[in-house]
């Protein structure tokens, strides 16, 4: 059975991963940490973040535990600060709403597998995601990236909110935990950060979401199933552990 490609976002849709035969750079020393390269309105960023949590569970019960780490990337990183309304610019990304649909559709039941809820006849806008990533990155201090990162997939693809929104944001960070993001917002705290990290990811050659890191160096990118995703990171973990010997 011939295997299936991960799927992954790029700036122009949604799809499976184009196959590879670049070697894997590995960083000399393990650091225990993974990064996830993602967008916070990337569907398959979600699905992907679904597998791995698998793919972490399966590790842990062999002893192998992993701390995470969200770093940005722009999907649409020409988007208006104020977002544009979805079925519109879906429709001229992708040449008709029919086809947007259509895309929606398999999106829904890729979801049902992991146990995701895609409700995006809820959707209104598609947003900006600079401010989210922002606040992701705030999350990170106060150790509430996990929890605010889901949060936010959820506010957006379950309960259709507008994640552009400052307001939205604090309120959707609050629920996960996290205080004093709408002062945060308010000010330019995490603006360049994000935009630099988004745009080294560019130069770096980086054009599809999530991808998954260890020591800076890509592993893969793609929503693949948890087992694979298990398999890869602890093939990667045994090298950088065996150069580091």
């Amino acid at each position: 059975m011939t295997e299936q490609a991960p799927e992954v976002c790029t700036p122009d849709g949604c799809g499976p991963a184009a196959a590879t035969d670049a070697p894997v750079a590995l960083a000399p020393a393990p650091s225990g940490t993974i990064d996830v390269i993602s967008d916070a309105i990337c569907p398959w960023c979600w699905i992907g973040k679904r597998n791995m949590e698998a793919a972490l569970a399966e590790l842990g019960e062999q002893g192998l535990h992993f701390a995470v780490r969200w770093r940005p990337y722009q999907l649409n990183p020409d988007m208006p600060v104020e977002g544009v309304e979805r079925a519109a610019y879906r429709t001229a990304k992708f040449g008709s709403l029919e086809r947007s649909r259509q895309m929606d559709a398999r999106l829904v039941e890729a979801g049902k597998v992991v146990g995701l809820d895609f409700r995006f006849d809820r959707m209104i806008r598609t947003p900006n995601t600079v401010a989210a990533h922002r606040v992701i990155r705030f999350a990170e201090q106060a150790d509430r990236q996990d929890a605010v990162v889901e949060a936010l997939f959820r506010a957006y693809f379950n309960e259709g909110r507008d994640i552009g929104d400052h307001a939205v944001l604090a309120a959707v960070a609050a629920e996960a935990g996290l205080d004093g993001v709408a002062a945060m917002l308010a000010s330019d705290e995490g603006a360049q950060e994000v935009l630099a990290e988004d745009m080294a990811a560019r130069r770096a050659g980086l054009d599809g979401v999530p991808s998954f890191l260890m020591e800076r160096h890509l592993l893969f990118s793609g929503a693949m199933p948890g087992p694979n995703m298990a398999d890869a990171f602890r093939r990667a973990h045994a090298i950088l552990s065996a150069r580091a010997a």
